[in-house]
């Protein structure tokens, strides 16, 4: 239910200006979906959603654009903390060793991140290399890999 609803809300405000949260409750319920007042509040938190000024001097409800990079932030240091037990370059090439099975995960996640000296990843089950468009880039994102293990 919680995820439909949500679902739901995402593509009123997709369709729609909504200023309020009375507004959103509204269309929910135009659309044959029950809520309160509470849970749109806290669905707003959950997925993130921001008011943005709109051409008309107005404000709408928006998906931030900072909740894809900090959700996938999160979901990677995760996987690095519990998964990558080492790490390395080569010329423009990163080697990530993780615990048996992780490396397809570690590789998704940092694919997510939309990083863009990330040229694509190919990972095996315990192996993961990390294709940077220069040596330089290579050498900083293992730089970040470091400060983000710490």
């Amino acid at each position: 239910m919680k995820g439909k609803r949500q679902q739901e809300i995402l593509r009123i405000i997709e369709e729609h200006d909504v200023e309020t949260q009375d507004q959103l409750l509204a269309e929910l319920r135009a659309r044959g979906v029950q809520s309160t007042q509470a849970t749109i509040s806290r669905d707003i938190k959950e997925l993130h959603l921001i008011k943005e000024l709109t051409g008309f001097g107005t404000y709408r409800y928006a998906v931030s654009e900072r909740k894809v990079s900090l959700n996938l932030a999160g979901r990677l240091r995760t996987i690095f903390k519990e998964g990558v037990t080492s790490f390395d370059v080569a010329q423009n090439i990163v080697v990530l060793k993780t615990m048996p099975g992780l490396a397809s995960a570690a590789g998704a996640a940092i694919d997510g991140m939309e990083i863009a000296d990330l040229v694509g990843s190919l990972a095996g089950d315990d192996t993961a290399i990390l294709i940077m468009r220069t040596n330089e880039a290579a050498i900083e994102f293992c730089d970040e890999i470091h400060k983000m293990l710490k």
